[in-house]
């Protein structure tokens, strides 16, 4: 068991749905699935986290960074493919509209796990190391997923541009 923060199983967003309140649902890790670190997360591993953390506890980062949060975690559950998680940038935010507009644009496209690994095993023949209990800390957006093979399935849409169009006016009635 080690005790150190890790990083990994990250993935790519499917950037082409990004909408305008910046809700959005995907996958944070997928069972099974072995990343480029040789790590494979098995399913049930989140299961004791999730029951001691509620989400929005999970922090929402930009790159690892723990001085770069972005949003809330509103959801995060295990299913039969992965760790599914529903978010929300906060675009009231300088960094939130940032990774908002770079996410729109294709520039950030990953997702990737912060977490303390609690119970592994290594499977000598494939030469991954089995994650099976781990203690999720964080999950951050992204420029490099380890792991581009989950996508965002759905971010929900409200009307960003009038939010967009009232900073401007704001910015402009400064000057």
């Amino acid at each position: 068991m080690t005790t150190t923060k890790e990083t990994g199983n990250c993935f790519e967003f499917d950037v082409k749905a990004i909408a305008e309140d910046g809700t959005f649902t995907g996958y944070a890790s997928l069972f099974g699935v072995t990343d480029l670190g040789g790590d494979s997360v098995q399913p049930g591993a989140f299961t004791k986290s999730l029951k001691a953390k509620p989400a929005a506890k999970v922090k929402m980062l930009r790159g690892h960074d723990s001085s770069e949060p972005i949003g809330i975690w509103t959801s995060i559950v295990e299913d039969s493919r992965g760790l599914k998680a529903t978010g929300h940038l906060i675009l009231e935010t300088v960094k939130g509209r940032e990774t908002y507009a770079l996410l729109k644009a294709g520039a950030l496209d990953g997702l990737s796990i912060g977490y303390r690994t609690k119970k592994e095993s290594f499977d000598q023949t494939k030469k991954v190391r089995l994650l099976s209990e781990l203690e999720l800390h964080e999950i951050s957006v992204v420029t490099f997923p380890m792991l581009p093979t989950a996508t965002i399935s759905r971010v929900k849409s409200t009307d960003f541009s009038r939010l967009v169009a009232a900073i401007n006016r704001a910015t402009a009635a400064l000057h």
